[in-house]
């Protein structure tokens, strides 16, 4: 039993409509392009994504200095398209929940929220390697426009 768990929130705001951010999530082909912290990348052919309650959502990220690969194997425990995407990552526990805001305006604030977290995943790194992935995913949906 793992101990010490806690939670982990971060809100941003991103540069596009929630149907454009929730489809960044659910197509294997963007998901790749922002997935994982500045210094890693997901390969496609890793990446299994099955977008309804039930479903897959597995990739394996790999850090670019050094080759070691972190596969995240996990069900898609809620899903509403356009609002929210509910993950439950399978040895961990860990449950990641993305809900998805329109902010009438072209834009989509994003709330993660992470429950069941080990320490290890929520600490100020764990936190910055989060918001360093959505750096990525704004830059990535600003070169959508």
């Amino acid at each position: 039993m793992t101990e010490n768990l806690g939670e982990l929130t971060i809100t941003r705001e991103l540069p596009a409509g929630p149907d454009a951010v929730f489809r960044a999530y659910v197509e294997p082909e963007q998901f790749v392009r922002f997935w994982g912290p500045v210094g890693t990348h997901v390969e496609l052919d890793t990446v299994t994504i099955e977008p309804k309650v039930g479903g897959r959502y597995d990739s394996t990220m790999t850090i670019d200095a050094t080759g070691d690969t972190f596969p995240l194997r996990s069900t898609i425990t809620a899903f509403v398209p356009g609002e929210l995407l509910v993950i439950r990552e399978e040895g961990v526990g860990m449950s990641s929940s993305l809900a998805f805001k329109d902010l009438g305006d072209g834009r989509t604030e994003v709330v993660l929220h992470q429950t069941d977290v080990p320490e290890m995943f929520r600490g100020p790194e764990a936190e910055a390697g989060m918001n360093s992935s959505f750096d990525r995913l704004v830059e990535h949906l600003s070169a959508q426009r």
